[in-house]
Parts: C-alpha cells; sequence; structure tokens
C-alpha cells in the first residue's frame, strides 16, 4: 500500500471517527499516532511522544493565544457586548436599518476585543437579538445579521484562529493581522450595505426606530469610550510595533479587567467564570494543536504532502484556477467541520500547494495572501447551509425562530462574502497592501 493510500486512508478514518462525535483533537491524535507508530514502530513514536508535546507547548509564541482568549472572556463577562450596541444604536438605530447596521458596528468592534466567532456570535445572540425582534425586526433577518456579525470576530484582527495559522505555517503574526484589517473591515462594510439595500427592497422587515437627543447619543458613546480605546491601544500598539502580540493580549486582558471593574461590571464570581472558560477554551485549542501536530508527523511520513505539490505542479494548471478550487472546498468543508480544526487539518496538505505556485509574489506574501483567504471562506463557512456553525448558536438561543427563516436571512450576507472573496484573490494589494506599507 502506498504511502499516499495510507494518508487518504487516515484522513477517511478520522472523520469517521468525528462523526462518531469523538473529539476533533483526540481523532487527530488517535489515527496520527497509528499511523506514525505503523511507519516507525511503537518505540520511535513513543519517544516522539514524549517530547513533542513539550516542545509544543513551550512555545513563547502560543502564550498570545490563551491572553487574547482571556481578553475575550473579561469582555463578554462584563457586558461589554451590551454597551457597544447600545452605543451603536443610539448612534445610527433611527435610520432605516440602523440596529441591523448597530449590531454590525457593535460586532465589528467587539471582534477587536473578542476575537472568537462563536463567542460573539452568542453574546450578541443574547443581548442584541432579542432587542432587534422586540422592535418589530423580521426574525429570519434579525437572526441572520447576528450570526454573520459573529464571522467578524473570525478576521478582525486580534482573531485566535489568525494566530494559529501563524504558528502552524511559521509566518509572522503582526503581518497577518496587518493583512487582515483592510479584509475585515471591507466585510463590516459590506454587511452594512446589504442591510441598507435589504431595508429599502423591504422596508417593514427593518421598521425605523425614534432618533434619541444628541445628549443621549452621547452619554451611551461615553460609556464605551474606553472600551474603544483598549481595541485601539492593542491592535494600534501591534501595528506600530510598540508591542509584541503578546504583550498587547496581556495588556489587553488587564485593560478589560480593570474596566470591567470600574464599571463595576465584574465581581469575583464572574472573573472566576471567565478564568474557568479561558482553561476550558485553551485547553480544547490546545488539544487539536497537539493532535495536528501528531497528524502531520504522520502525513509527512506518507510524503502525501510534498507528493500533492509536486502532482499539482505537474498538471500545469492556471495557479488561481488550483487556489480557487481549494478555497471552494474550505467553503464545503467548513460547512461541516469546527474551523480550527479544518484549518490545522488541511494546512499540512493545501500550504505546500498553494506556495509551490508562480502567482508572482514573494513566497511569504503568497503565504500571508492565503492566511486571509482561508480565514475569509472560513467565515462563510461558519453560517453557510447546511451546517454553518453561528446559524445553529443562533438556532439554540432563539429557539422560536426556525433554521430556515436563519439561513435565509444570511443568504444575502454570504453573497457578499463571495464578491468580497472575488475581489480579495483578484486584487492581493487588498491584504498585503499594509503589509508592505508598514513592515
Amino acid at each position: 500500500m502506498s504511502g499516499n493510500a495510507i494518508a487518504l486512508a487516515g484522513f477517511a478514518g478520522m472523520l469517521a471517527l468525528i462523526a462518531m462525535r469523538m473529539p476533533v483533537g483526540l481523532a487527530m491524535l488517535v489515527v496520527g499516532g497509528l499511523g506514525y507508530a505503523g511507519f516507525t514502530g511503537v518505540p520511535v513514536f513513543l519517544n516522539y511522544l514524549k517530547t513533542t508535546p513539550y516542545y509544543l507547548f513551550s512555545n513563547y509564541t502560543l502564550s498570545v493565544i490563551p491572553l487574547f482568549v482571556l481578553m475575550g472572556a473579561f469582555a463578554e463577562k462584563s457586558g461589554l457586548s451590551t454597551g457597544l450596541f447600545r452605543a451603536m444604536a443610539a448612534l445610527v438605530g433611527h435610520r432605516r436599518g440602523g440596529m441591523g447596521m448597530a449590531v454590525i458596528g457593535a460586532c465589528t468592534a467587539f471582534g477587536a476585543i473578542c476575537g472568537s466567532s462563536v463567542a460573539t456570535t452568542a453574546t450578541f445572540g443574547r443581548t442584541a437579538l432579542p432587542e432587534l425582534v422586540k422592535l418589530r425586526y423580521a426574525p429570519g433577518i434579525a437572526a441572520g445579521t447576528v450570526a454573520v456579525g459573529g464571522t467578524l470576530g473570525v478576521l478582525i484582527p486580534p482573531s485566535v484562529i489568525l494566530v494559529v495559522y501563524a504558528i502552524s505555517t511559521e509566518q509572522n503574526i503582526v503581518k497577518l493581522f496587518m493583512a487582515a484589517l483592510i479584509p475585515g473591515l471591507m466585510a463590516a462594510f459590506f454587511y452594512l450595505v446589504v442591510i441598507a439595500i435589504m431595508a429599502r427592497r423591504n422596508p417593514d422587515s427593518m421598521p425605523v426606530q425614534p432618533a434619541l437627543p444628541w445628549r443621549a447619543r452621547l452619554s451611551a458613546l461615553a460609556s464605551v469610550w474606553p472600551s474603544l480605546l483598549i481595541a485601539v491601544l492593542v491592535v494600534g500598539g501591534i501595528y506600530g510595533g510598540i508591542f509584541t502580540p503578546t504583550e498587547a493580549a496581556a495588556i489587553g486582558a488587564i485593560a478589560v479587567l480593570a474596566d470591567g471593574l470600574m464599571r463595576r461590571a465584574l465581581d469575583w464570581r464572574r472573573i472566576r467564570l471567565a478564568l474557568q472558560q479561558t482553561a476550558e477554551t485553551c485547553g480544547m485549542i490546545f488539544m487539536i494543536l497537539l493532535g495536528a501536530e501528531v497528524f502531520n508527523g504522520f502525513l509527512a511520513l506518507t510524503q502525501l504532502p510534498a507528493n500533492a505539490a509536486e502532482w499539482i505542479g505537474a498538471l500545469g494548471l492556471s495557479p488561481y484556477f488550483v487556489l480557487i478550487s481549494l478555497l471552494a472546498f474550505y467553503i464545503l468543508l467548513g460547512a461541516v467541520m469546527d474551523e480550527l480544526a479544518m484549518i490545522l487539518l488541511t494546512l499540512p496538505v493545501f500550504f505546500p500547494i498553494v506556495t509551490s505556485l508562480d502567482f508572482g509574489m514573494f513566497p511569504d506574501e503568497v503565504a500571508i495572501w492565503f492566511g486571509i483567504l482561508v480565514l475569509i471562506v472560513v467565515g462563510i463557512g461558519l453560517v453557510a447551509p447546511p451546517i454553518g456553525l453561528n446559524v445553529f448558536v443562533i438556532a439554540a438561543i432563539a429557539r422560536n425562530i426556525p433554521v430556515g427563516a436563519i439561513y435565509r436571512g444570511v443568504i444575502p450576507f454570504v453573497l457578499a462574502d463571495i464578491l468580497r472573496l472575488s475581489l480579495c484573490v483578484a486584487f492581493p494589494a487588498l491584504s498585503l497592501w499594509l503589509v508592505r506599507v508598514l513592515s
């Protein structure tokens, strides 16, 4: 049996274990371990397993993940999402579709602090969605707006998924954060345009709310300015070279904690819950990282990544045709698999293929550009049928809104995402311009 066939059998076995509800990290660890032991022998595998976790988890760069997760947990437990939504609603809620736009604006700001798509979706599903329904927004549109707003946490820096991509592909985290900013802001802008179009075409689905006095608007904005300042401090400090990503994450976590304490929004119970949530999330992430490391070691022994890159190159296909095919596969895979597991599972095969193609750019620029494209398609997969994770998060919170209605609400946003993806593929400078200017 050839190495390629063994690798493909390993993929099939791992997917079967995941389908039987085995945790993704454990499935990758089991299949990768069995494959590695089969190639090298059990003693060699045990020796590999003895040293690999230490060298993997003692990596200083990995410390950025729990710190960013902790910052997001403090922001969630302190009720920051509620304040952001009310501030945005006070500013634009009186316009047609303004409350939906307020959700997108608040999700953008919260994503710059939280960095997690599911957490952003769940948080605004509990705080903003009831308000939209109470204001007589069409339930499907209201739920769909919150679901796609949550995807902004994937791309808006700082993004935990982007950090994992950087570590897995040995890329510069700061450059990836720079590259993500313009596509992330494009997502927010496109979503606002979609809401404006839907409000114009179907005004009854988004009733206009009474305008608040300017004093009330400024008061609502003043209540969240420290939080917005923290986001600017963290992201701006990274871009300006003042902080490393790890230092920025530590400063951000402490600043969000101090802000919550000063607003009396955090007490010891909420702080304890935030710490517990951080430990659970990081345990899950690190388990997937370990499983991916072992599985990738198994794939390296089969020579599948190198063989796939060589085979694709020998076909003489257009680099952009190959890239678009891989992105289409990501969208399909993202509809049925967790985004973190999907990225770690596919990168060992897809990354060598993409970096071996000639796009007329330096290899490190191709790696950064591909990372941004992958995160865009991950965001699409989070809301696309048949199993968009964010849609089911919202469905679990708002049980009276049918899943079909939520999917109908997200379809216009998915079309906008496909347009954004097309622009980022056709014009790599949208991702690389800021990197070239600031580096």
